[in-house]
């Protein structure tokens, strides 16, 4: 903007010069003109009047010479000029600065024609006698009548009309020096004017591509320069809009795949990677700031998924697999590559889907196996009751003792039969979230004395020593009915898995304010820790034999752990072999 202001100013200043010069330059001329005007008509004035005043004499030549120098030489200290009279024929008959004699005929001369041919004669030459730049002006007079008239001439040293001009023009040149210097400034300052404006939208619109759309044009005339900062102005306001949209787009779209529970690559034609969300990063082990711009064998993943993109990016086809992979943890993985059609345009590369199906999986196999479990839990009891019934209807119902026996085994059985499809049925509630939780404030201190009440009888058979301790005061949000199945049940696996003469124990304390803690222990026969992971699902049993002879369903710990997260709470469990388990159950004082 500087060298714009730079050649604004010189051009300007340039255009004033010539435009001075110009006006000097036609003054000076138009002065001298004007001068030497005015001394020819002086001078013609003066020569007139020596014409009229004169008197002309004729005769020998020689005796002229002397007359006409003299009167010459008389008139010039009053003319201030030199003085020439020439004869009708070009001889010089008197001069006042030189000899007559010695001077050439005048005949000739510029001056003298045009006198004789229009009345009046100028020129302006250097004269060969007096070595000088003189002005001449002559005018013919006539002395005899119907003759060719003789001429006057007077000359004058334009000397002193060089000075006068040279110091005019020293004048002129002042002046018009102190002018152009005023008229630089002007344009200076008008070019400042000029400038300055577009030097601040210029700044404003470098803001603006630096992505400050906050900058504005500071607009104080409403004219073409103001109207070009108005339009600055609208651009900005535009692209902060433009901007804000495309900027909360991509907070929202960043949001989404930062949040999805699939992980999300993006691969372009050429293998590089241009997108990955935070769920892909813990899928593959690898941050976004390491791979996205490379190429993606440079993950250095399992060579089935390198081979799945470089098959997508050949066949430009959708791919679907399932790959088991090992880094950072062992997980199945559905990958779903899809090609991209950007609005119908050309393959611009694949777009990587990773579903950790895992837990899928898992509950599939849970589920088969829950299938299994039931079918072989109530196949047992149902293959015990079938087959004492035939023995009986063999024969053996005529032998009351061994009728008797075999009849209170297909009666326990069947009793054990039904405990198993309630307890099914009663996990299948709870899993579906079907039972209706009731709460209101349980005071902890008396709920547990009657559920340890309850089992009191059951600890005896067994001569278990059963305790409790209670934090005084603790009241808690739950459904009373459900928590006491939650007891009572811990409290009979922990009978149940007791040797006699144990003891099994109940600890009550708050956690802060907002939660309470429950620990049931005993000093029963222990879980090995490979088993402690499974223990809380359905039909799992650590010691299958000692489960069934106790009347378990392998449901209770189940059924246990849905009811606690019904309450919101957790459960967890450590246990050493041979020495007993702990079981601590945290629950939130509300719901």
């Amino acid at each position: 903007m500087n060298s714009f202001r730079t050649r604004l100013t010189l051009i300007m200043i340039a255009m004033i010069a010539l435009s001075v010069s110009a006006a000097g330059l036609f003054m000076v001329k138009t002065f001298k003109e004007n001068h030497i005007n005015a001394l020819e008509d002086n001078m013609v004035r003066e020569m007139q009047i020596i014409s009229a005043k004169m008197n002309w004499k004729s005769g020998e030549i020689s005796s002229l010479f002397d007359y006409y120098s003299d009167e010459a030489k008389e008139l010039q200290r009053y003319t201030g000029a030199r003085v020439t009279f020439i004869r009708n024929d070009g001889v010089v008959l008197g001069d006042s600065n030189v000899d007559p004699r010695d001077m050439d005929n005048h005949l000739n001369r510029t001056e003298i024609k045009e006198a004789l041919a229009s009345g009046t004669g100028r020129s302006i030459r250097a004269s060969e006698t007096v070595k000088q730049n003189m002005i001449y002006v002559a005018i013919p007079v006539e002395v005899v009548p119907d003759q060719a008239p003789d001429v006057i001439r007077l000359a004058m040293s334009l000397k002193e009309v060089d000075e006068s001009i040279r110091q005019l023009t020293m004048m002129l040149f002042l002046g018009l020096l102190v002018l152009f210097l005023f008229a630089a400034f002007i344009s200076y300052r008008l070019a400042l004017g000029l400038t300055r404006p577009l030097e601040q939208i210029t700044k404003v619109a470098k803001r603006i591509k630096n992505m400050d759309y906050l900058a504005r044009v500071k607009v104080t005339k409403q004219d073409e320069i103001g109207e070009l900062g108005n339009a600055i102005n609208a651009m900005a306001d535009s692209l902060q809009i433009q901007m804000t949209r495309i900027q909360q787009n991509e907070n929202q779209l960043e949001s989404v795949l930062d949040n999805m529970i699939n992980g999300i690559v993006m691969i372009d034609l050429n293998g590089k990677i241009v997108l990955m969300n935070r769920r892909a990063e813990e899928v593959l082990g690898f941050s976004a700031r390491e791979l996205v711009g490379r190429h993606y064998a440079e993950a250095k993943q399992q060579y089935e998924l390198s081979k799945m993109i470089q098959e997508g990016l050949k066949n430009k086809q959708h791919l679907r697999e399932e790959i088991t992979f090992y880094f950072p943890e062992e997980r199945l993985l559905e990958l779903n590559l899809v090609p991209i059609h950007p609005e119908g345009n050309d393959f611009s590369g694949v777009l990587l889907v990773l579903q950790d199906v895992s837990a899928i999986r898992r509950l599939e196999r849970m589920r088969s196996e829950f299938v299994a479990n039931v079918s072989h839990e109530l196949k047992t009891p149902i293959t015990a009751v079938k087959g004492f019934a035939e023995t009986l209807l063999g024969g053996a119902v005529n032998d009351e003792e061994t009728a008797r026996s075999f009849l209170q085994i297909i009666f326990d059985e069947s009793d054990r039969l039904n405990r198993l499809i309630g307890d099914i049925l009663e996990l299948s509630k709870i899993e579906s979230r079907r039972v209706p939780l009731i709460f209101s404030p349980v005071e902890v201190d008396t709920f547990v004395h009657k559920s340890i009440k309850l089992m009191e009888s059951e600890a005896a058979r067994k001569s278990i020593e059963l305790s409790m301790n209670i934090e005084p005061g603790l009241y808690v949000e739950a459904d009373e009915d459900r928590l006491r199945q939650i007891i009572m049940n811990l409290l009979s696996n922990g009978i149940n898995y007791t040797p006699e003469g144990g003891r099994v124990s109940l600890k009550v304390e708050g956690i802060g304010d907002d939660h309470i803690r429950i620990q049931i222990s005993d000093s029963g026969i222990g879980i090995p820790k490979k088993d402690l992971p499974r223990i809380f699902e359905r039909f799992y049993r650590v010691d299958k034999a000692r489960s069934r002879s106790s009347g378990g369903t392998g449901l209770g710990l189940s059924i246990v752990k849905h009811l606690i997260e019904l309450h919101k709470g957790t459960i967890t469990v450590t246990s050493d072999v041979g020495v007993g388990s702990t079981f601590t159950i945290e629950l939130p004082v509300l719901q």
